[in-house]
């Protein structure tokens, strides 16, 4: 979903997963349920007489509903924010922001469908940014609008395949 907030005019790109992404994600969560109830049963038909078993059922708690919350915040929370002076990538918890003046280019590949950010001249540094197709443009427009000494460039299929041949 593509949103922009009026918060220091922030737009949000949704991260895009792939099919066996969020297959994994469903994977994990069921296992996660699982856990927790293989966990309830053991307890039930078990039960807990010393100190060992209660830390084997607190631990199998807390890694399930660790690892649920985990995943839930991934899919929920997986964007690219692109603020006045950061562009920020945040994976669940994870949040990495990078500045605005420190990005040299940016480069779609119409071939291969990729969208890159290039930090450095020799194209080194980079990331690549993972969106839905149709949102390409208005990355690029927005983040050459917040800095423009930012280039953009592209190739298309014939020319990778070129490049491809000549390695």
């Amino acid at each position: 979903m593509l949103k922009t907030t009026d918060r220091k005019s922030i737009k949000v790109y949704k991260f895009k997963f792939s099919a066996v992404m969020i297959a994994l994600f469903c994977a994990g969560l069921a296992l996660c349920a699982a856990g927790i109830g293989l966990n309830i049963w053991r307890i039930i038909t078990q039960g807990a007489d010393d100190a060992y078993a209660w830390l084997q059922y607190i631990l199998l708690f807390f890694v399930s509903i660790f690892l649920a919350v985990l995943i839930i915040a991934m899919l929920v929370k997986s964007q690219y924010a692109i603020t006045d002076k950061h562009l920020v990538m945040q994976f669940g918890i994870i949040k990495t922001k990078y500045e605005l003046d420190k990005i040299c280019s940016v480069h779609l590949f119409k071939g291969a469908n990729r969208l890159t950010v290039y930090f450095d001249d020799y194209q080194t540094k980079y990331v690549s940014i993972v969106v839905k197709e149709i949102w390409y443009d208005d990355f690029i427009k927005t983040l050459t609008e917040k800095n423009d000494k930012i280039g953009f460039s592209f190739s298309t299929k014939e020319e990778e395949d070129e490049i491809k041949k000549k390695k």
